[in-house]
């Protein structure tokens, strides 16, 4: 019954199996749990049919897990601490020394460290490749390469990777492919259906919507999930508490109707932007002045997303007096929430990536990331508005 289920019925639904007594799935904060027999205990370690240490898993994460995995038409999905776990747990359970990876320009600053310097480190060579054009990714790729990485739409830049074009050059090479779907989330673009092996997003952002609670995921073949589960995440202990997940979970209910006004909202936003006298350029996914319109028309055909980026005229001076002026707006360093979050990427989410390699990856200095939130659309126009006079 549940492949005929439409996507806010999936968002609600899926994972109350796994409590069928409650309106509301109760929260399981035990570390472990307890047996009734030897004889039972040995039968849960060798099949894992049930809850033992929740660094293994827990019955309150199975639930958010499950709602993922839904949503994004995989088998299987892993809850952890934080979505920049999830980015190391897909890489490391996939690559080992001597192996290469391929990821993609404007990743999200603590995404491009892990991939340039922490890899390194454990004898993992990786290379960018242009974030736009697919060729530059097969002309990256060497015999050892193991692993594609993306990020689309890319943060801040909201550039994008062809979704359909690298999966397909990565299978015919038998490379693994993994995306980070934090910015379109399974709502308005689902990677899996378009060929690529595993999905991973901070569930920080959209999913759970609320700004609070910490969390990522990895999304996939259950094959896939069982070998990051098994690996990085018991050996490496980045699983996510048991309360996070329920709030997570508890957002993931109202995502499709939250999208949506996401969606709605940012494309007005970007419309107004477009016209106004002080902004240098706009970029935004369903908006005719993004370099990639068509793409976004094509892979993310439930909407662009929340998040509008843009220039000012007058550069990094305009940025600050831009953001110094705001009131409804909220500057802070996230995204995803029901508020309006507005940040400047150079000076803070990217600072510490060298100035030649954000430049490089269009993060210009005078950038601003404006996270689009659910308030009526004319108080946000109302309070932009003022804070650029």
């Amino acid at each position: 019954m549940k492949r005929s289920w439409g996507i806010h019925t999936r968002a609600i639904h899926t994972g109350m199996e796994l409590e069928p007594r409650d309106v509301t799935p109760p929260i399981h904060m035990a570390n472990t749990f307890i047996f009734e027999s030897a004889e039972q205990v040995a039968q849960a370690f060798e099949y894992e049919d049930q809850p033992v240490y929740t660094r293994w898993g827990n019955p309150t994460t199975s639930v958010m897990e499950r709602k993922i995995a839904a949503l994004e038409n995989a088998e299987a999905a892993v809850g952890t601490a934080s979505g920049m776990a999830a980015v190391a747990a897909a890489l490391l359970a996939f690559l080992e020394s001597g192996d290469h990876v391929v990821a993609t320009t404007g990743l999200y600053s603590a995404s491009y460290h892990f991939v340039t310097e922490d890899l390194p480190r454990y004898g993992i060579r990786a290379s960018l490749a242009e974030a736009t054009d697919p060729s530059s990714f097969e002309a990256a790729i060497l015999p050892e390469t193991r692993v594609i990485y993306l990020e689309s739409p890319g943060n801040p830049t909201l550039l994008m990777n062809d979704i359909t074009a690298l999966a397909a050059l990565a299978r015919d090479r038998n490379i693994l492919t993994i995306i980070d779907n934090t910015f379109a989330t399974p709502i308005n673009q689902r990677p899996l259906d378009m060929g690529i092996d595993l999905v991973v997003h901070s569930v920080t952002k959209y999913l759970g919507g609320h700004g609070d609670a910490l969390g990522g995921v990895v999304a996939g073949r259950a094959a896939l999930i069982e070998n990051i589960l098994k690996g990085p995440i018991r050996r490496m202990g980045g699983c996510i508490s048991p309360f996070n997940a329920w709030l997570v979970a508890r957002g993931i209910a109202t995502l499709p109707i939250r999208m949506a006004r996401h969606n709605t909202n940012a494309l007005q936003i970007a419309e107004w932007l477009d016209t106004h006298p002080v902004v240098a350029w706009v970029r935004y996914p369903w908006h005719p002045s993004h370099p990639q319109f068509d793409l976004a028309q094509q892979q993310m055909p439930g909407g662009g997303g929340g998040v509008v980026v843009f220039e000012l005229v007058g550069g990094v001076e305009a940025g600050v007096h831009l953001l110094n002026r705001v009131e409804l707006c909220a500057r802070t360093v996230s995204l995803g929430d029901v508020r309006t979050l507005i940040t400047h990427p150079a000076s803070t989410t990217h600072r510490s990536v060298p100035r030649e390699a954000r430049l490089r990856a269009r993060i210009t200095d005078g950038l601003v990331r404006l996270a689009v939130g659910l308030e009526d659309v004319e108080d946000i126009v109302m309070d932009l508005e003022q804070a650029l006079q």
